[in-house]
């Protein structure tokens, strides 16, 4: 009977070694993880409620072993809330790891927990593609256990007093509803003045001082060519203005159109004019004197310089004291 019994325990176990051996053959080749490695690995495992754990994760695949075959290689995506688990915190992908030989990327995750307890991150999942034929594949890291724990309390202890109140610092918009009245008194004050100034009359502006007559004008040109004898130098620079000065004071005191006329124009406009006209024999030979210097580029004697300027200022002289006897007389007879 013991005999019976041996042969049946013996008999089992060589059926069990012989379906281990059939399952170990149909595992699935195991040559895919010699190429690609993936890791979680966190920088603590022990932490008080609210403590921050960033957990380093990577994927490594070997290019010289994949022969050429283009490989994408995608992350997990947790969401934010897991299992008593916040993500705070995603770092973005670091690839500053990888060489000819090898791709490596790398990410850095932060989580915390508010829950006292012993807590599982799950595996993560990541996912191999194969560019060029469409298969894939997944890889999951090693699950996680992060002990969360209470900070501890002394009961034995007396309580704390009650800590005073402490003030908050100084914001404007607290004071707002205080600055919004004084900022609109402030702004119809300074309306108020700007409208005050622009009505107040304004000062009378200071009397001008009175203009030169055209006698004056006149004899203060001529003056100073007589100072400055320019007829050394430029004759026809001379003539010109010793006739500009003349057909100025024509035209301010007489209101005769000098400037625009030529001599034989000017010698016949000034006949209704009796004063000027007087001097008519003067005029013509200052002025036909000045042309033929001007424009037939004759020299007069040096002696001829000097007498044009005493005969304009003679003309100047002697027109000046007949219209102010005429203005005078036209003053008596409006009063009258």
């Amino acid at each position: 009977m013991k005999g019976i019994k041996n042969i049946l325990v013996y008999t089992l176990l060589a059926g069990l070694f012989i379906t281990g051996r059939a399952q170990a053959q149909e595992q699935p080749d195991t040559q895919y993880n010699d190429y690609f490695k993936v890791t979680a690995r966190p920088d603590t495992t022990s932490i008080r409620i609210g403590e921050p754990v960033k957990i380093g994760i990577t994927a490594r695949v070997v290019i010289r072993s994949l022969k050429g075959a283009n490989i994408k290689v995608v992350f997990p995506n947790l969401p934010d809330s897991l299992n008593h688990i916040e993500v705070v915190e995603r770092s973005p992908l670091d690839t500053t790891g990888s060489t000819e030989d090898e791709k490596y990327w790398k990410q850095t995750l932060t989580v915390t927990s508010f829950d006292s307890g012993r807590w599982e991150l799950a595996p993560m999942k990541f996912e191999v593609f194969s560019v060029s034929d469409g298969s894939y594949d997944s890889v999951f890291t090693d699950p996680i256990f992060i002990d969360v724990n209470t900070v501890a309390v002394d009961t034995t202890k007396a309580f704390k007093p009650i800590k005073p109140l402490r003030t908050v610092a100084w914001n404007i918009l607290d004071y707002w509803p205080y600055l919004l009245p004084l900022l609109l008194v402030i702004t119809l004050v300074v309306l108020y003045f700007a409208y005050w100034r622009k009505r107040k009359p304004k000062a009378a502006p200071a009397p001008a001082k009175p203009l030169k007559s055209p006698y004056e004008t006149a004899m203060e040109q001529l003056q100073l060519l007589e100072k400055e004898k320019p007829w050394n130098t430029d004759v026809k620079l001379y003539y010109t203005q010793l006739t500009d000065v003349l057909r100025h004071y024509f035209e301010q005191q007489f209101h005769i159109a000098a400037l625009e006329q030529t001599t034989a124009e000017l010698l016949q406009n000034i006949k209704p004019v009796t004063v000027l006209n007087q001097q008519r024999d003067k005029l013509q030979h200052i002025l036909t004197l000045a042309d033929l210097a001007k424009f037939a580029k004759l020299q007069p004697a040096p002696h001829e310089h000097e007498d044009c300027l005493n005969k304009a200022i003679e003309v100047v002289e002697w027109t000046k004291r007949t219209a102010a006897a005429q203005t005078e007389q036209s003053l008596t007879g409006t009063n009258q």
